[in-house]
């Protein structure tokens, strides 16, 4: 049978394996880390916990997130799941966050996938707080209408790249090469060497060349046979 390269998850996370995969990632939740979970689907679901299921706390530390680690973000996979399965209200936050990221040009698409009138995260009082506290500056230029202190930003919510990449071996790579597949599939030889290219593949949604090409590339380094 051909292999069949798949870009949209397999499944969806319930709420403890969310949670799970964002502590692996670098989120600090009290959870045990999934060091394995793919980070893109993670901070896909992660927004969309924050901005359709109104959990704050979820979307505040997505956001902090971000700002540290939106350079090892596999950008044009994340544009793919927010254009074919974000709700409105996700697509604000995404297009708010490429803007913010606006010197960042591998985001620039996500910034128009939302236009029309402006979302407030809020379901009430929007206008009264920010009244009162200004907007977050982060999504000032964006779609979505956030009053400050309404996301925390404490950086403690946050481990740096620096210690998360210890172990994670998808983060060390992604720093070390590059966000991209090939870099995902040398962290998975690193740790499954007697995985299939076609396994490797579907775990971090690459084509079959990349995962083959990587494992060639990888033994050779290695001295494999």
């Amino acid at each position: 049978m051909a292999f069949e390269r798949q870009i949209m998850p397999f499944q969806k996370p319930g709420r403890a394996q969310l949670t799970s995969d964002m502590a692996g990632i670098g989120m600090n939740f009290d959870a045990r880390p999934n060091r394995e979970a793919n980070v893109e689907d993670t901070i896909f679901f992660a927004s969309v916990e924050g901005m359709d299921k109104g959990d704050l706390r979820t979307l505040s530390v997505l956001t902090m997130w971000l700002e540290s680690y939106s350079p090892r973000v596999i950008a044009d996979r994340l544009t793919s799941l927010v254009a074919k399965e974000g709700s409105n209200r996700v697509r604000a936050y995404w297009a708010s966050i490429a803007r913010w990221k606006k010197s960042d040009s591998r985001f620039r698409r996500m910034a128009s996938f939302y236009r029309g009138k402006k979302v407030d995260l809020l379901e009430s009082g929007t206008d009264f707080l920010i009244r009162k506290n200004g907007e977050d500056s982060r999504f000032a230029s964006g779609p979505l209408r956030v009053p400050r202190k309404t996301l925390r930003r404490r950086e403690m919510d946050v481990i740096p790249p620096a210690k998360v990449q210890k172990s994670n071996l998808f983060i060390r790579y992604r720093i070390m090469i590059g966000p991209t597949y090939r870099s995902d599939i040398w962290a998975l030889l690193e740790m499954h060497p007697d995985l299939s290219p076609a396994e490797m593949a579907r775990r971090v949604y690459a084509s079959y060349p990349t995962a083959w090409h990587t494992r060639k590339d990888w033994e050779l380094l290695d001295g494999h046979q």
